[in-house]
Parts: C-alpha cells; sequence; structure tokens
C-alpha cells in the first residue's frame, strides 16, 4: 500500500537504528508526528531505490550520506508525493564548494565568461548536484539548507523553468501570485535600503557587510529572481519558520497550505534569528 502511495514500485529498505541515529536531533524533523516520520521513512526509501548518487573530485557516497541527503529532499515532499522529483536520476555529491562556468550577455549586449562557486545546482531535466559540507544536515544552521534549497527548485521545475510557481491547485493559484510578488517586492526594497546603507569604504560582497545584512528576514540570494525567492523562503520555512512567519505571515501561511506542514509546531523551537 505505501509503495502504491508513492507511486514508485522499488524501495531500499532503510535500517531502522541508522534511520534514527541520522535522524535524532534534527530541529526540521521536529514538527513531525509519529505517522509522518514513518511516511518520510518510506519515501526515503522509494526515493533511494529510484536515484542514483555519484561521488565527485574523490568524494565517497557511503549509506549515511544517501540517507541524509534524501530526508531532505524528501521533506518538502512529504505530503506533494514524489512525481515532481520523477525528471532526473542522478544526484552529483561533491567533496567541498564546486566551481560552475557561467556566460551571461550584459544591457549593452556583451557578453561575459566567469566562474561561480556553487554549494548546490538544480538543472531542469538533469542532476541535482551537491557540496556535501553544505548538505551535511548535522552541520546546517538556520535558515539554510542546500538540500531543500535544490529540491525546491526541482518542484518548481516541473511545469517549466523555475520561476516561483510550482504546479498549484486552480484555488490556489491567484493567491499565491499575489503573495509571493507581494513578498518579493517587499524583499527586494528591503534589500535595496540595506545596499543603501552600507558604507561605500565596506565591500557588500565581504563579511564586514554581514551586519547590514542580518537584518534581513532572508538571505540576500532571494532577491535574484523568483524562482530563487521560492527556493530560498522554503529553506527558511522548515529552518527558520519563526522567522519567516514574523517578516512574512501570509507567505508562511501559504507555505503552511501548499506543503501542508507547519514547522512552527515543532516542539521547542529555537531556530528564530
Amino acid at each position: 500500500m505505501l509503495r502504491k502511495l508513492l507511486g514508485l514500485a522499488r524501495t531500499e529498505p532503510i535500517d531502522l537504528a541508522q534511520w534514527q541515529r541520522i535522524t535524532a536531533g534534527l530541529p526540521f524533523l521536529d514538527h513531525l508526528d509519529e505517522a509522518e516520520r514513518a511516511l518520510l521513512k518510506g519515501q526515503c526509501e522509494a526515493f533511494l531505490a529510484a536515484k542514483a548518487f555519484s561521488g565527485a573530485a574523490g568524494f565517497v557516497i557511503d549509506d549515511e550520506v544517501r540517507i541524509a541527503i534524501a530526508l531532505q529532499a524528501c521533506l518538502p515532499a512529504l505530503h506533494l508525493g514524489l512525481s515532481g522529483y520523477r525528471d532526473f536520476v542522478e544526484i552529483v555529491v561533491y567533496p567541498d564548494r564546486f566551481v560552475a562556468p557561467r556566460k551571461e550577455i550584459d544591457e549593452a549586449g556583451v557578453m561575459h565568461e566567469y566562474h561561480d562557486e556553487l554549494a548546490g545546482e538544480a538543472m531542469q531535466g538533469g542532476p541535482v548536484v551537491l557540496s556535501w559540507p553544505d548538505a551535511d544536515p548535522a552541520g546546517g544552521h538556520a535558515g539554510y539548507n542546500v538540500v531543500i534549497h535544490e529540491f525546491a527548485h526541482k518542484l518548481d521545475m516541473v511545469d517549466g523553468s523555475p520561476d516561483g510557481a510550482p504546479p498549484l491547485p486552480a484555488g490556489m493559484r491567484a493567491r499565491w501570485t499575489h503573495t509571493m510578488t507581494t513578498a518579493y517586492e517587499d524583499f527586494c526594497i528591503g534589500l535595496d535600503r540595506i545596499e543603501a546603507a552600507i558604507p561605500r569604504h565596506v565591500d557588500p560582497e565581504s563579511a564586514a557587510a554581514d551586519a547590514w545584512y542580518d537584518g534581513l528576514p532572508l538571505d540576500p540570494y532571494a532577491a535574484t529572481d523568483p524562482g530563487e525567492f521560492f527556493a530560498v523562503a522554503a529553506e527558511a520555512f522548515f529552518t527558520a519558520p519563526q522567522a519567516l512567519a514574523h517578516a512574512y505571515p501570509s507567505l508562511y501561511a501559504l507555505f503552511r497550505d501548499y506543503f501542508r506542514q507547519d514547522p512552527l509546531t515543532g516542539a521547542g523551537d529555537s531556530r528564530s534569528r
């Protein structure tokens, strides 16, 4: 019955003791009740049977790495099902952050080529690539979870390029558009205000500017575009729910209804900033 519910034919059993050891002490799971934790384990078993993990640059994949990534990937899809992850098979894991070549055309039509250091990347119709130090749930902190971020992109990509609007029930689309647009525009205005306040002698890309950016409810990367705003806000929803609910209560309520989870019900939530 569980396999049918997950929409997948095969599962890869996870040893219960190993599962309990890996999930112990992870605050972003605190809101799950016993039945939801069992569902998450079942989804992870189906996910592991369907995905191929590859280590890059000498990184060795073991069962603990696979399970740790699977549980974070499956958390956003807990009540949505795993069908949103069917467009790809491979998950590539690096021992550290990795470099990806980029090309960008500026407003004058000039092509710029550069290299971008990444903690994770989700490719439409292709693999998810992760840095293990960033993907390791034991090293996470409030508001940051690269696995949830990249798999939120995968949910967003089900109906095309990531635009901040995953497939939605008809009755939720107008509310989603209004709430997301309002929150995104407000965040961008707030970021512009912060950046204008940074003294000229302080490099806004340096650690010295963190004192200004720390006043934001989300990582500044959320202002990149609506797709990144959705992914960054999804990270916050699961790992810093109090901060998101305080800054954008309507957005938190929207995500609560979309993911059909309420992280604020987690016992002893100490994840707010």
